[in-house]
This record gives C-alpha cells, structure tokens and sequence, in this order.
C-alpha cells in the first residue's frame, strides 16, 4: 500500500485563485468580527487547566477516527497506538479530560481521510479555501466529509452525547485560535498577502505531515511567499 501512495507535489495548483482570494476575504471577515473575539474571551475567563482538559477531551474523543483510518491506511502499529491511547485517557484519565497516556509512550497519532486518500494514491488535486475551514486541497476536502461522515461520534445513542462532543471540538477551537493568536494574527493582519502566506504555509505543513517527517524539498524556505501575487 505504501507504494500505491500519490507522490508529495513540488508546486502548487491554484487555478481558482480568484474566487478562493474572496473566500479568504470572507474568512478573514469571520474571523475578525467573531472567531478572533471569542477566542480571546474565551481564554481570558476561562483558566488554563480547564482549557487544556476540555482540548484533551476533544482531542481524545478524535482518536476512534483516527483508527479506523490507520487500519484503511494498512498501518495496524499506528491504530494499536491510537486505541492504546484512547483506553488508557478514557480511564485512568476520566474520560479523555486528563493524559496520562502520552507519560506512558502512548503519543497521539494524528491522522485523517485526506491522508488515507493519498497513501491510496489518489493526487493532491486544486488548492481551495473552505468556508470557515479555510486552506484545503481537493484531495483533503473530499476527506474532510468522509470524516465527518463516518465519525463514530456521529452516531451517538442520544442528542446529548452528541452535542458534547460537538461543543468540545468547537472550544478546543476556540482554544487553539487563542493559544496562536499572536501567529494567526501576524498571517492573517501582518502579512502583505495573507492568502499567498496562508496558501504557502498550509501546502508546506500537510505536505510534510503526509510524507511523515520527511526533509521537504518542495519549497525553497527562502522564497519569497509573495513572489506570484499578480501585480494589482
């Protein structure tokens, strides 16, 4: 299976550049007026310790995803890692709110259906800016609602559960956006271009995460991330 795997692109596609510069427009709107004011309430009222466990909730209640898609990836070392994690913090660590697991060698294995498409070789595909989601590749947003769609969490008994979990994943959000809200905001307020910034970091980060720590050498870490903005 790890030979069927698409090849890490060294360029990027970006034929619809001009309707995902208007989506990031909108992103960037969101943010500005809801996402980025909460996250700072968010963070500013609620202490540490209880964001931290309300994200390893979150981050816990992922892990049967995770799993399922390592087993379609034929990597049953990593799906063993991730249930190991998931028994041991759904326990001992009552429910996912505290994690020992990763004190006991039992680190988190991120993963998703975008990564299970590329080790099935189906190709990158377009950049695309999503709503709200922002930065994807056609390849991840094909992912992205098959992981929704086969989330074991979905299929909670009751509305309640439901709800839990889908309220965890929103403030580990929340969460995330504060704790790099000095990073987000140099990206998204700082930058000359914060599309071409933000298109540039997203491909380096997926590209280096699905070829699994390797040296990436698709961009130049010297180059000028605004050097193919079109002259306005």
């Amino acid at each position: 299976m790890a030979g069927c795997a698409a090849p890490i692109p060294t360029g990027l596609s970006d034929p619809h550049e001009a309707q995902n510069r208007e989506m990031h427009r909108a992103n960037v709107a969101l943010d500005r007026t809801v996402v980025r004011p909460a996250s700072i309430a968010y963070g500013s009222v609620v202490p540490r310790p209880m964001r931290t466990g309300l994200g390893n909730f979150a981050s816990n209640l992922s892990l049967p995803g995770a799993v399922i898609n390592s087993l379609l990836q034929l990597r049953p070392g990593d799906a063993a890692q991730n249930t190991t994690r998931f028994l041991i913090n759904s326990t001992i660590g009552i429910g996912g709110l505290f994690d020992p697991a990763t004190a006991m060698g039992a680190t988190a294995i991120t993963t998703d259906f975008g990564e299970t498409l590329h080790v099935w070789g189906v190709a990158e595909g377009d950049y695309v800016e999503l709503p709200v989601l922002g930065p994807s590749t056609g390849r991840d947003t094909l992912g992205r609602v098959v992981d929704f769609a086969m989330n074991p969490l979905r299929h909670l008994p009751h509305a309640d559960q439901r709800d839990t979990a889908a309220g965890s994943r929103a403030l580990s959000g929340l969460n995330q956006r504060y704790e790099r809200r000095d990073l987000v905001d140099s990206i998204l307020y700082d930058s000359a271009d914060s599309y071409a910034q933000s298109r540039q970091i997203y491909l380096q980060n997926r590209r280096f995460q699905l070829g699994r720590g390797a040296q990436p050498n698709y961009f130049d870490p010297y180059e000028d991330p605004y050097a193919d903005v079109p002259a306005r």
